[in-house]
């Protein structure tokens, strides 16, 4: 099978929904309150911050590992993040809305609380289902993200085969990415869910090994920011999806 010689994906820096998010689930309001549809919730001027911090990391790179293209997620966080961090470097860029977040249909704008109180039925549904392939009513479940990635790569695969690709998204194609790139299994998937929070403008990567096969080099890393300076999310400020 065609490769490619590394891939990257960052998540989005710090949006202001990840702000309204925090605040309603730590005050356990059933809404979020968000202001904008989800394709346009901009980022938060701490996301601006780490966006320009991700832009430092890459432009720190060796030539031989920068990035030869990139991909970007059409919603506004994403592609903003990706215009801070790119700007200067001559990186071709294009938008693929297989990289937008997860729908969440009708429990969008929900807290985790705001799900079991308004629709308990669902949150029954989703518990007895199962995270991985539990589908809200006019969404996606973790399986259908699965099915857009797939094709999203096997296209990069085709058409930049042995070059380096950095992607801008979300927090569930970080993990989704992770299950179809390593082939794990629908067990490992949820276990990495439950053991980590996947951070604004982190990094996960992979180069191909002596075979040719991509390999995980780096994973939700954000010492980048650390290291230029920029105020990292801490963990219960980052939003997870309520379901």
């Amino acid at each position: 099978m065609a490769e490619l010689a590394a891939l990257w994906i960052v998540r989005h820096g710090e949006s202001t929904a990840n702000v309204a998010a925090a605040h309603a689930e730590s005050t356990g309001a059933e809404l979020i309150g968000l202001s904008h549809r989800d394709a346009d919730v901009p980022l938060s001027p701490t996301g601006e911050d780490q966006a320009r911090a991700t832009g430092r990391w890459l432009a720190g790179l060796p030539p031989h590992r920068r990035p030869d293209v990139a991909v970007v997620s059409p919603y506004l966080r994403a592609v903003r993040t990706a215009e801070l961090a790119l700007d200067g470097t001559g990186v071709p860029v294009s938008r693929d809305e297989r990289l937008r977040d997860r729908e969440l249909g009708i429990l969008d704008g929900l807290t985790a609380h705001g799900v079991r109180a308004r629709f308990p039925d669902e949150a029954a549904r989703r518990t007895r289902l199962g995270k991985f392939y539990y589908r809200p009513p006019g969404g996606e479940a973790w399986t259908d993200v699965a099915l857009r990635l797939r094709a999203l790569l096997g296209d990069l695969r085709r058409d930049h085969e042995g070059e380096r690709v950095l992607l801008f998204g979300h927090d569930a194609l970080v993990f989704m990415l992770r299950y179809l790139v390593e082939g794990l299994t629908e067990e490992e998937l949820m276990a990495l869910t439950r053991q980590h929070v996947i951070a604004n403008c982190s990094i996960t990567g992979w180069s191909a090994d002596d075979t040719g096969r991509l390999t995980l080099d780096v994973f939700n890393d954000i010492g980048h920011l650390h290291r230029q300076g920029a105020r990292p999310t801490r963990e219960d400020e980052v939003h997870a999806e309520p379901v």
